[in-house]
């Protein structure tokens, strides 16, 4: 009776089935080997069914397809898999051995628990069944209550959206840009609106709030956030600003964002601003086609200069792209060590000219980028702007001397190559680097004879390059770290990475390899020279 009650009392059916095994032995000398409860049609295990033959077990119940029957378990002299059986369904199985037969009396015994247990789980079966149905009723009755709210609300929704169709096609037809579309966002949700490039930069702001001065843009940062709202479906909300990609044809222009510190964005803001986002995207991807027919003209007709082209075509021509050649114009020469000279890397170095106010022609080729500018850059301004567009101050610019003529262009952009070389063989490697300021460097130029420098070098230092190829060594490039360092002797080791001693011994070697005195001014000039023209012209070969 006490179990019999604590069975009716269980709060589920597991539990029902936990205590029907438990108390077992109550009915015989009976152990409960398994118990299982029929759940979704499919019969489940209760967690204590871990016996080392629970496999064997599981598969003779299974067999049985919802009759009794005799289970086979080693060392057990009895087993039997009894049925937990309802009015209507089968709810389980109840396992149970034994080391000798039961009796008659025992036998009734667990016919009896056997039978309180299928009754318990009878009644918990019914009850859960009552619950989900009372819980089901509630949903429904919930979900029409939400069918009836929305039908009400849907009328005015329906007129929202066509007033925001409507107002984005307008923008749309008139071409009215990030200006327009962040007015109209604005208007439409109350809040204030925004639109940045993909680097950060304000390109456009519509109501109250806007910082000023707006906050430079971190690069790191910046990258983060896109990833991160691209990762999602629609607008995601980022600290107070909830923001769309403006993203025509997968590849991301900008965002657009409204400012919520509040968080009173609904779902109608997240619908104008997806819109608003849509018809940027479009205005942006007409107007970066714009621009990229514009640059492949700019493009064609700079390849044409450096190549070298008759003046008259290229006055016309450049008329026609917006660009006075009858100035003076320098031709400059961009490398960036994290860049490939792609089209990613020319829209680049173009914003970043524009931006430093650089009226220029542009073009790329393998592995720099080339302007034809209409003025001398400033020494530090455009490299600079390409280290906060990319993030990195590793890269060298060349800038040749004023070009007063068509004709002249290609000779000057070998001098603007000739300064990058220069510059990239130098200890500071990046910055940039002006031909009509690197001195000695101009008469070693590609221009000079080139048998004449070769055989000044060997002359100089040809004892030391065949010392360097035959034993491996460095002498020449020691030479030349020191002459560079001004004679510095720790600047110099530091330069090599090798003690003073060492290069103090180094320096002892090259007089006696050469039989040059390096105290000689004439012997130290020729030689300083003769590293000059190996490193720069030579490109330091032997």
């Amino acid at each position: 009776m006490e179990l019999s009650r604590a069975l009716f009392e269980a709060p589920s059916e597991g539990e029902i089935l936990r205590l029907a095994m438990h108390h077992i032995a109550a009915a015989g000398p009976y152990r409960a080997e398994a118990g299982y409860l029929q759940v979704d049609g499919d019969l489940v295990p209760s967690p204590r069914n871990a016996h080392a033959h629970a496999a064997s077990v599981d598969r003779r119940v299974r067999e049985l397809e919802g009759q009794d029957g005799p289970v086979t378990v080693p060392h057990w002299a009895w087993g039997w898999a009894l049925g937990l059986r309802g009015v209507e369904r089968l709810h389980g199985y109840l396992v149970v051995t034994s080391r000798t037969q039961p009796t008659g009396a025992q036998r009734s015994l667990l016919a009896t628990l056997v039978w309180h247990t299928a009754a318990a789980l009878s009644v918990a079966f019914a009850q859960r069944r009552q619950r989900e149905d009372a819980l089901e009723l509630y949903r429904v009755r919930e979900e029409r209550a939400t069918l009836q709210q929305q039908l009400i609300s849907v009328v005015a929704e329906l007129g929202n959206q066509r007033a925001v169709h409507s107002l984005m096609a307008d923008i749309a037809a008139s071409g009215g840009g990030e200006e327009a579309v962040t007015r109209a966002l604005h208007q439409l949700t109350g809040l204030p609106a925004l639109v940045e490039d993909r680097f950060g930069r304000l390109k456009a702001w519509s109501g109250p709030g806007r910082p000023d001065p707006y906050p430079e843009p971190d690069p790191a940062r910046q990258d983060d956030v896109l990833h991160a709202v691209a990762r999602e479906v629609g607008p995601v909300r980022i600290r107070d600003r909830l923001i769309a990609l403006v993203r025509p044809h997968g590849e991301i222009l900008g965002v657009l964002a409204v400012v919520d510190a509040l968080g009173e964005a609904d779902e109608r803001t997240v619908f104008v601003l997806e819109h608003a986002a849509a018809s940027l995207a479009l205005e942006l991807a007409h107007l970066r086609n714009l621009a990229e027919v514009e640059l492949r003209l700019h493009r064609e007709l700079v390849d044409d200069l450096l190549a070298g082209t008759d003046a008259a075509s290229a006055y016309a021509r450049s008329e026609a792209v917006g660009h006075d050649l009858h100035r003076s114009h320098y031709v400059v020469v961009v490398e960036w060590s994290n860049r490939a000279a792609d089209d990613s890397f020319a829209r680049t170095v173009g914003r970043a000219a524009s931006a430093v106010g650089m009226r220029s022609l542009l073009t790329r080729r393998s592995g720099h980028v080339v302007l034809v500018a209409d003025d001398r850059p400033h020494a530090h301004a455009l490299h600079e702007a390409l280290a906060r567009e990319t993030g990195t101050r590793s890269g060298t610019i060349g800038v040749s001397a004023p070009s007063d003529s068509v004709p002249d262009i290609p000779h000057r952009y070998r001098e603007a190559q000739r300064a990058l070389e220069v510059r990239l063989n130098s200890r500071e490697r990046y910055g940039t680097t002006f031909f009509d300021e690197l001195g000695l460097y101009r008469i070693l130029g590609s221009g000079a004879d080139h048998q004449e420098l070769e055989m000044f070098v060997h002359e100089w230092l040809g004892q030391l390059i065949d010392y360097d190829s035959r034993h491996h060594a460095t002498m020449v490039e020691t030479l030349s770290r020191y002459f560079d360092c001004g004679g510095n002797y720790d600047e110099a080791a530091a330069s090599l990475a090798i003690h003073r001693s060492t290069l103090r011994y180094r320096l002892q070697r090259i007089r006696e390899i050469s039989g040059n005195d390096l105290t000689n001014v004439e012997d130290r000039l020729n030689l300083q020279v003769a590293t000059r023209v190996w490193k720069i012209v030579l490109g330091g070969s032997g």
